[in-house]
């Protein structure tokens, strides 16, 4: 069965293609190119056209309700919207980070490592990798994780199984693989019983190993066709993430450090509740989805990147030795300060799954993670702000209550906003260099999505709707006359 959408006319005698919607990532999205007569792109745009509504409908909530609530965002990524809001709400009840009990803030990183090892192999295996290992001009039925564990069993195997033993961590400490329940204002509601923590280490020295190789093999296939990988999609952005106070990476808690094309420090060690001190937020009127930007480099150029590229770029060093000796081959491909490579994106995932896997490891190994102080108290505050390193990147979450505990304001902005103008960006240098001449085909229309892809996008975080998402692309002459149709239907197959 095939949907067909309208064709609005486009502006200046431009031909217009549209890829609706783009696949393999997790929500939806499109893809609006605008060619001149010479086939030349003059405009190349990811549209979010869904309407975005949980900032809205979760105010009038008690602020207790929020970590359960907000998780509800996604099915990926619950986690990180689970911690983030528990550290917001951590401050409403007078709690700052440092002060959380050891039982509680370690309970609540091995949640988090889970989350990030569990929703990267996700991201990487099973929706990534068939291009990676097949070709992105590789046939259509064999873009999928059943092709990959047919044709390279041990690869998928092991990406199937690294992502079952993170949510096998998630489990042990929420309950559930999603939507469990964990973080509480000023702590968390359990620790690990020995035979959890049993249960997850007789694993953890096979998911390092496993997580190892992957690292291996996405080097191999970088440096197969190191100047294709190096250039693919590629542009120089400033980037933000997370450290700790001498630089290391850091996914639950630190300061914010941004870097400039050229490897400058913008800011460094930035208290996250200072965030919009440094960050606005632009809205355009073609997508729901927000723009940030660096409020010292303004609208036009203070864009930015987030997410694993974003962090291996700010970051100083790794803390576990594995994933440090991965970053220093990583961050050495390139002779520039930073590393600009869109597909890096997926290396350095893979880096950051590695450095997952070790530190659940340490973890497990820490008695604090089996202990029983598990709640602080303190004095009530009217505005919490919770800011995490998820998988794809830095995520804010901004509460204001009333005297009756009501939310009243809430502002989120999602690790996927941030990547919005870079994502813009790299499907226009694709467009550029790989539309301009050709005939419409899939396989061609599969690497604008690989562009897309690469940041592992989590567009329903961003935005919220409910209908149908077929796929049409119409070439469209000067004249407004449809010149090719492509038409995907619900199995992916084209006409």
């Amino acid at each position: 069965m095939y949907e067909h959408l309208e064709t609005a006319a486009s502006p200046e005698n431009l031909k217009r293609i549209v890829i609706d919607p783009v696949s393999r990532v997790e929500g939806h999205g499109k893809v609006t190119l605008l060619l001149d007569e010479d086939n030349h792109v003059q405009q190349a745009r990811l549209h979010i056209v869904e309407f975005r509504g949980f900032e809205r409908f979760i105010q009038g909530r008690p602020y207790w309700e929020l970590p359960v609530l907000v998780q509800r965002l996604c099915g990926i990524c619950p986690v990180s919207h689970h911690l983030a809001a528990a550290k917001a709400i951590d401050q409403l009840v007078g709690i700052d980070p440092e002060n959380l009990p050891p039982t509680a803030d370690k309970c609540r990183r091995l949640l988090h490592f889970g989350q990030v090892l569990q929703s990267h192999a996700l991201h990487f295996f099973h929706l990534a990798s068939p291009d990676l290992l097949f070709g992105f001009d590789s046939d259509i039925s064999k873009r999928n994780i059943v092709a990959v564990l047919q044709e390279h069993t041990d690869i998928g195997l092991q990406g199937v199984k690294l992502r079952k033993f993170g949510q096998e961590v998630i489990r042990m400490v929420s309950g559930k693989r999603i939507h469990g329940s964990s973080a509480v204002a000023g702590g968390v509601n359990k620790s690990l019983n020995k035979e959890e923590r049993d249960y997850l280490l007789a694993d953890v020295d096979l998911m390092i190993e496993w997580a190892e190789f992957s690292v291996a093999l996405i080097e191999k296939v970088h440096f197969s066709n190191k100047a294709f990988h190096d250039e693919f999609a590629t542009i120089k952005s400033s980037y933000m993430g997370m450290v700790t106070k001498d630089g290391a990476l850091e996914l639950y808690h630190g300061g914010l450090r941004a870097k400039n094309i050229d490897g400058n420090t913008i800011f460094d060690q930035v208290d996250y509740c200072e965030y919009n001190d440094y960050i606005h937020e632009e809205v355009r009127s073609w997508s729901y989805m927000k723009f940030p930007y660096f409020i010292a480099q303004g609208k036009q150029d203070g864009w930015y990147r987030v997410g694993p590229l974003a962090r291996m770029n700010v970051c100083d060093y790794i803390r576990t030795p594995k994933a440090e000796a991965a970053r220093k081959v990583f961050m050495n491909i390139s002779e520039d300060a930073m590393i600009h490579s869109t597909l890096g994106y997926h290396w350095a995932r893979l880096i950051e799954i590695l450095y997952c896997a070790e530190a659940i490891k340490e973890l497990l190994h820490d008695a604090d993670i089996m202990g029983d102080d598990l709640v602080a108290t303190g004095t009530k505050r009217f505005e919490g702000i919770g800011v995490i390193e998820a998988p794809r990147g830095t995520l804010f979450h901004h509460y204001q209550i009333d005297e009756n505990d009501i939310v009243t304001k809430a502002n989120l902005i999602v690790s996927t906003t941030s990547n919005n103008q870079a994502m813009n960006e790299s499907v226009r240098q694709v467009a550029a260099t790989y539309l301009d001449g050709l005939e419409i085909t899939e396989p061609l229309l599969n690497h604008l999505e690989v562009a897309i892809r690469a940041y592992d996008p989590c567009l329903s975080c961003a935005t919220h709707a409910l209908g149908k998402m077929p796929l049409e692309v119409e070439l469209v002459n000067a004249e407004g006359q449809i010149v090719k149709q492509v038409f995907k239907n619900s199995l992916g197959e084209v006409e």
